[in-house]
């Protein structure tokens, strides 16, 4: 049986990812770790330990006590937040993966997971239908540390037989955490304005289309990879993963089926030329291909789900 190392349990995507692998592997078999401590339900399923992917020494240590064999590596600084802290977030960003990968090619974790982003993409990439191997010259911290990843993922797949696997998420939308500081979280923050107040301020222009993901797809298709057969990947790189694509305006009048009274205002910040660097809707047909990639969410269903489970914790 495989035992799984998740870094970064703690935020948008480990806190759910954790439980979706201990319920497919086993409580035991999933080890969570993060720099800050965990949700309740991930403290009380199964291990979890403070860890500090930075710390290399540590890292190799607890990959090799607890026999880990495979890694999911989470842990970033998110687009907006990054522009804010540019030479922190690179070294955060990169040296993280780094020492993941060079613990693993020094174990037996060969199997790495990494989240790339569609912030790889830059100004200068097709914005329709982006295609899997295109233009890439990103213009953010973000998106240059994700495209350096790819490029040392698949290098080190190349020259070490890293079983290195990546997806480029859009933006990801759910209402177990609150956002993280994504150039996409007005597309979680709009939700939990509604509910509070009923109106939202937009940070980024009505009109911006960015591809979207509810959680529970994003979820199912990472580990529909990292189960998928290494023999059928034709990419060590990231694969594209769209979801669904939306603009402000169309997730307003989403939400405005189910409350009819909610208002939004627009003051788009820095984040604007950030989202008009990326693409509004992307090609995934490879990874369909590949391992399978499918989704089941559209803009109505996920709208519906966000305001039912936002309401019941806000206890609105």
């Amino acid at each position: 049986m495989d035992n799984i190392l998740v870094i970064g349990c703690s935020g948008q995507i480990g806190s759910e990812l954790v439980m979706a692998l201990r319920k497919v592997y086993g409580n035991e078999h999933v080890f969570a770790t993060d720099i800050k401590e965990p949700t309740n339900e991930i403290h009380e399923s199964g291990p979890f330990q403070i860890l500090d992917v930075l710390d290399f020494k540590n890292l190799l240590h607890f990959l090799v006590r607890y026999n880990i064999t495979q890694v999911y590596n989470l842990a970033a600084v998110l687009s907006g937040n990054a522009e804010k802290i540019p030479l922190q977030a690179w070294d955060i960003n990169m040296k993280s993966l780094m020492n993941t990968l060079e613990a693993a090619r020094q174990s037996d974790a060969k199997k790495v997971f990494w989240p790339s982003s569609i912030a790889v993409f830059g100004p200068t990439t097709p914005r329709h239908d982006t295609p899997q191997m295109t233009v890439m010259e990103p213009n953010t911290v973000y998106g240059i540390s994700k495209l350096a990843g790819e490029r040392w993922g698949e290098y080190y797949n190349k020259k070490y037989d890293i079983d290195f696997r990546s997806v480029r998420y859009p933006g990801l939308i759910s209402y177990k955490t609150e956002p993280g500081g994504g150039t996409t979280d007005y597309a979680v923050e709009i939700f939990y304005d509604a509910i509070r107040k009923g109106s939202y301020e937009c940070f980024l222009s009505s009109k911006t289309a960015l591809p979207m993901m509810f959680m529970e797809d994003a979820i199912t298709n990472t580990i529909r990879l990292m189960q998928a057969d290494g023999d059928k990947l034709s990419l060590r790189s990231s694969y594209n993963m769209a979801g669904i694509s939306f603009d402000p305006e169309q997730l307003t009048n989403a939400i405005r089926k189910y409350m009819p009274d909610f208002e939004i205002t627009y003051k788009p910040d820095f984040r604007q030329a950030i989202a008009d660097s990326w693409p509004a809707c992307i090609d995934d047909s490879v990874a369909q291909k590949d391992w399978g990639l499918k989704t089941t969410y559209d803009l109505d269903k996920m709208t519906r789900i966000m305001l039912e489970k936002i309401g019941e914790k806000l206890a609105v």
